[in-house]
């Protein structure tokens, strides 16, 4: 069908100054949408990135849908009051969005909820925009208003919008007495809705395309080959020049010349359990915690650090700005860890609290004072550097702090109620920043799409009993549009534990991305994930994605490095004999092991084991373990993968003697994790790392100097062959019983295992 550009998409596109990439992916979305059957089942995907302009798309794509016939949108939101009241104002202004047509009487936009039963039938003959939560209430409403209250909307071409599609659009459960896959309610809902109109196009529209792989489906390929049910169709959504997403957080952060390598710092466990009152006692501990205490007990130092580093962060953006002649911004810090209330009033009198001595020490205690900015003075200064970015003096910066807190620009506010959400979104539907300095505390409304402006500060320590993959990415708030001078002062806060996590999935969703990808530009039909396990018997086997623990997944790909990190060797004394035991097997390997030694798999797997004797985890506050069973299998399955017969079973090991890596990086706070040389051992290892595995055995001094208990010890690092497909091995899976439940893909926060790079 031909595509039609009329007054909607023109003069929206036109208002907005939107680029041709954004519209070449608006009209690519609403073609296919014209010239494909679509269904929940067979959608339409619209796939974003997190923060990456998804709800500014779709309105363009309503926009031009309506000029080719469509008379009705219906827009799912997720079951939160905010995100229904942002998607509203962000459809109701006049230049980004469809106001100026509401206020020329072409268009109605209106919350499900609010909905009059009772409209003229004028009313009806204008477009439609209609917004529901995918929530019961909600969707009860909708499907009443399209067969009681206006029934003739069952005639009119629709276009429903699923945004934010995962869990609730595509969720199943298993019956415990009949066995039955059932679908749950929410998804019931919406295939009512949809059964109801004759017209209709189902777009869903997100930026975790893990709910690609949730259906359930039984004619899953051999040998661990996953073949996903693809929608009917895929646009993906281009991203903005200045867009920042995981890679800038979790991989461009290992680089010691950007400025995302000082973003994180380590947020310890047991200063997050002091920060959350306990359920039982609803109340905070005092014993750890006195708030009279706040400003010197060692149990708030991260946040301490957190709050100071902001201000300066904050003011030294606006002196950048002054310089130039600028607007003068406004800036946030997000403080989410919890979802219960009283601990975010907690967490608000600890901040209230700290805010207050630090006027204090501005004014009566100056040497303290200036020292603690000095401190977080010093913390930004490398990385604007690197930047490239103008430093204001010293001076300037303690002028301008003092002046801030002295004058109330720091704002402190909860944001945990859903009944006066209105009062905390801007025009613009965003949150609104009431000052120059802004610290938001907050749960459930900071969850996902919210969008928080200039935020340079993340606190974050959401760690429940499962994470889910598209939960954890949307926690975000991070990721979007950031400016280069805004990079080099933010700062993200949170355990080491949940930070290995954060990576893993951002690891795993770029890894279904690049295949997704692969599969759109090649056209290709017949594209795969392997999904594997190790069952009980210590065999390699198949595994559902629906089953996915993902705190125990590893992503697989060309090149990749599966090594421990944040371990402790056990005392000379004690495994002074494995070591000699391992000395004398690896560098008795017959062969050049400075070349590489091919040996059978299953050897390399005792040295493993072996070596795994010599570790301990002492840091009683970080979870960082070694998941060697992880990188058996996993070392298991590449070997397995060879289409070389003399090589399958076989494992190169290169050696290196002579290590002398300390055990922490100069900052004393982050493990170090690149006991490997990639201009030395590095290149001979992607050599020999084409069709099977490299094992890389690197002997340490270890000495009490460098951190570690004064024994040598060997470092073992994996590293995947070039001709590996996309991978993604389990260390642990659900039970079948909860294969089908809303948390398939729960993650326990167990223990986190290794680094992947």
């Amino acid at each position: 069908m031909s595509l039609q550009k009329g007054n909607f998409y023109n003069t929206l596109t036109s208002s907005r100054g939107d680029d041709d990439a954004l519209k070449s992916c608006m009209e690519e979305t609403v073609s296919k949408l014209l010239d494909s059957d679509t269904s929940q089942r067979k959608p339409g995907f619209l796939l974003g990135k997190i923060q990456s302009g998804k709800t500014r798309a779709f309105i363009g794509v309503i926009a031009l849908a309506f000029d080719n016939n469509y008379d009705v949108a219906i827009i799912l939101t997720k079951g939160t009051k905010a995100l229904a009241e942002q998607t509203i104002q962000r459809l109701k202004e006049t230049k980004e969005g469809l106001g100026s047509f509401e206020d020329s009487n072409q268009i109605q936009i209106h919350d499900i909820m609010s909905f009059p039963d009772n409209l003229p039938e004028f009313v009806l003959t204008q477009k439609l925009v209609l917004v529901s939560k995918k929530e019961d209430d909600n969707l009860n409403r909708l499907l009443k208003t399209v067969t009681e209250f206006y029934p003739n909307l069952k005639d009119k071409k629709t276009l429903i919008i699923d945004d934010e599609a995962d869990f609730a659009s595509i969720s199943f459960k298993k019956e415990k007495e009949s066995g039955l896959i059932k679908q749950r309610t929410i998804a019931s809902q919406i295939d009512d809705i949809r059964n109801t109109l004759k017209q209709s196009d189902f777009l869903q529209v997100t930026a975790t395309p893990y709910s690609l792989y949730l259906q359930p489906n039984y004619d899953d390929g051999p040998d661990g080959i996953f073949l996903p049910k693809r929608p009917e169709f895929t646009v993906t959504l281009p991203t903005h020049g200045n867009y920042v997403g995981g890679d800038y957080y979790f991989i461009e952060s290992e680089n010691e010349d950007s400025t995302a390598f000082h973003v994180y710092d380590e947020l310890p466990v047991a200063e997050l359990e002091v920060l959350s009152v306990k359920k039982k006692l609803k109340r905070a501990d005092r014993r750890s915690l006195k708030i009279e205490e706040v400003f010197t007990s060692p149990h708030t130092r991260t946040l301490r650090n957190s709050i100071v580093n902001f201000i300066v962060g904050g003011c030294i953006r606006r002196l950048q700005q002054e310089r130039l002649n600028l607007p003068m911004e406004h800036y946030s810090l997000v403080i989410h860890t919890d979802i219960h209330k009283i601990s975010h009033s907690w967490q608000e009198d600890v901040v209230k609290r700290l805010n207050e001595e630090l006027i204090n020490l501005s004014k009566n205690n100056h040497e303290l004072f200036e020292q603690l900015l000095r401190d977080a003075y010093g913390d930004m200064k490398p990385s604007i550097e690197l930047g490239g970015f103008h430093l204001p003096s010293f001076p300037e910066v303690l002028e301008s702090v003092s002046r801030a807190l002295n004058t109330g620009m720091l704002f402190v506010q909860t944001v945990n109620s859903e009944g006066d959400v209105k009062a905390l979104l801007d025009s613009r539907g965003q949150l609104k920043l009431w000052a120059p300095l802004n610290i938001f505390i907050g749960g459930q409304i900071l969850d996902r799409g919210i969008t928080i402006k200039h935020m340079i500060g993340f606190f974050y320590g959401r760690n429940p009993g499962k994470f889910q993959q598209d939960t954890v990415l949307q926690h975000s708030r991070m990721y979007g549009a950031r400016s280069k001078e805004d990079l080099a002062v933010t700062r993200f806060y949170t355990t080491g534990g949940i930070h290995e996590i954060m990576r893993r999935i951002h690891e795993f969703d770029e890894a279904l991305r690049r295949e997704i990808k692969r599969m759109l530009e090649t056209g290709s039909l017949d594209g795969v994930i392997y999904f594997l396990r190790k069952d009980d018997d210590g065999k390699l086997v198949p595994c559902s994605p629906n089953k996915l623990m993902l705190s125990k997944i590893t992503t697989l790909r060309a090149y990749t490095r599966l090594l421990p990190f944040g371990f402790q060797t056990k005392y000379k004394s004690s495994i002074a004999q494995v070591i000699r035991d391992l000395d004398q097997e690896i560098l008795g390997l017959s062969g050049a092991t400075e070349e590489g030694v091919l040996v059978p798999v299953t050897q390399a797997l005792s040295i493993l084991d072996k070596i795994n004797q010599t570790f301990v985890y002492e840091d009683l506050d970080r979870e960082y373990r070694w998941d060697v069973k992880g990188d058996k299998a996993s070392l298991e399955r590449l070997a397995y993968n060879s289409e070389d017969p003399a090589q399958r079973d076989m494992v190169w090991i290169l050696t290196r003697t002579n290590k002398a890596n300390r055990r922490k990086r100069d900052d004393g706070v982050r493990f170090f994790d690149a006991p490997d040389t990639s201009q030395r051992e590095g290149v001979r290892a992607k050599e020999l790392a084409i069709n099977i595995p490299v094992l890389m055995l690197l002997k340490h001094e270890g000495t009490k100097e460098q951190g570690w208990k004064g024994s040598p010890f060997w470092w073992p690092v994996i590293v995947v062959p070039l001709n590996t497909p996309t991978t993604i091995f389990a260390g642990d899976t659900l039970k079948i019983s909860s294969t089908f439940s809303k948390n398939t893909s729960g993650i326990k926060d167990t223990q986190l295992g290794h680094r992947m790079s």
